[in-house]
């Protein structure tokens, strides 16, 4: 397995260009199979969650290619067989399938998927949304098998706004009969991003980036060229960068609006941002202030980001608070900050981080993708020699990452 290793404390000078969202890409390939022609997808990442998606289409019997960030879909000679273990456990992401299948084809037989270990992850609301819309669940341990004569539209209710659920939900009523209203829906952008896509196959859906959501169900499915948003994730990552290490960093082909949340805490943090059209330009202040940090669905803070902002707060000058509202292990990096000389007491849901402290390479381990990018930031800021293992979970979320920062000045090699 490779290692990431890291020569810390050097400036972050230049541009980094943001690739595909990879929560948007996840959904989108899966989605796919709904067209009965060919769809292509542009600015899809070049990531591990997107090959293990590609083998699942391909084990389905699908024409699938990807050159230079697009990827040409065909799922004409696509048939419905059970999705194996092996290949559904390497991402969480591969339960779209679930929604998928069960549109097109009214069932769908799989083992339950992968992904981080950062809490509990079930797929109650997805089961219950599906057996709304008319299928049996069936669970036999870790396998699935979804059914129906037809599906029909039906009213649901979320008790939680969950991202998955929302997706999968939108798949399966896309061909429903009659209409579906998801209500507490997801307003994540990468929701959004998916609506348009099947709107642009020919499905009828509104109100997506709102908390309620109303689907028509359709037919047909077609062809349909569709562009991946920037990745959100991706780029507060870089500007977290930018803020600990960065001089003048640009980061380029971002959509501002979506990274308002951590903007806003940036600058509570004393960070000077400078923000034109679909680039921002951040370098590290002079002193870091302490700030309280609640993770919340959008257009609150992201839980995706907090894991990597922690190592900023371990920057700030006084104390800063965490609170993670969405996944209950999402604090397993903070042990190897600590490993680094962070002054860091946690427990629950809460974390209390005190600064400054000064940290120290060492060789600590990316517990899963967003506590990798944790791991990646501390050893640009840390003295000496970083080494991160089971840097797979990185790679599975970002991009060339290796690359990128090298680009900019980061003293950074895979092993």
């Amino acid at each position: 397995m490779e290692k990431i290793i890291i020569n810390g404390q050097k400036t972050l000078t230049g541009t980094i260009e943001i690739s595909g969202a990879k929560n948007s890409a996840v959904a989108l390939i899966p989605a796919s199979i709904l067209s009965d022609e060919e769809v292509i997808i542009s600015n899809v990442p070049n990531i591990t969650d997107r090959e293990a998606l590609n083998e699942i289409l391909e084990y389905l019997g699908a024409e699938v290619s990807f050159d230079k960030g697009e990827m040409k879909i065909n799922t004409k000679k696509i048939s419905n067989k059970e999705i194996p273990e092996e290949i559904s456990k390497k991402l969480r992401a591969s339960y779209y399938f679930m929604g998928a299948l069960l549109s097109k084809f009214k069932k769908v037989k799989m083992f339950f998927p992968g992904g981080c270990n950062i809490g509990s992850r079930p797929i109650n609301l997805h089961l219950k949304g599906f057996e709304l819309l008319g299928a049996k669940v069936i669970q036999e341990k870790n396998l699935y098998i979804i059914e129906a004569d037809e599906l029909k539209g039906a009213n649901i209710y979320l008790d939680i706004p969950s991202v998955g659920a929302t997706v999968n939900l939108m798949l399966a009523a896309s061909k429903a009969q009659g209409t579906t209203i998801i209500e507490n829906a997801a307003k994540e952008p990468e929701i959004v991003n998916v609506a348009i896509f099947l709107n642009n196959m020919g499905a009828k859906i509104v109100g997506a980036g709102t908390s309620e959501i109303k689907i028509t169900g359709v037919e047909k499915l077609g062809k349909c060229y569709h562009e991946v948003i920037p990745d959100r994730i991706e780029a507060g990552t870089y500007l977290i960068a930018g803020a600990l290490c960065g001089k003048e960093l640009v980061i380029k082909n971002v959509i501002p609006e979506h990274l308002d949340a951590l903007i806003s805490k940036l600058k509570e943090t004393g960070t000077k941002i400078s923000i034109e059209n679909t680039q921002i330009t951040i370098s590290k202040p002079e002193k870091f202030l302490p700030i309280y940090i609640k993770t919340l669905g959008y257009p609150g803070f992201p839980t995706d980001l907090q894991q990597p902002l922690s190592t900023l707060l371990t920057q700030c000058e006084g104390t800063s608070m965490i609170e993670e509202t969405i996944w209950e292990k999402r604090f397993q990096n903070l042990d190897y900050l600590k490993k680094m000389g962070a002054n860091i007491e946690y427990e629950g849901n809460k974390a209390i981080i005190k600064g400054k402290t000064e940290l120290n390479g060492s060789e600590v381990e990316a517990t899963d993708l967003r506590g990798g990018a944790c791991m990646v930031l501390a050893g640009l800021i840390a003295k000496d020699k970083t080494v991160i293992n089971n840097v797979d979970h990185i790679l599975r979320g970002y991009d060339h990452i290796i690359e990128k920062l090298k680009n900019v000045g980061a003293e950074i090699k895979a092993e």
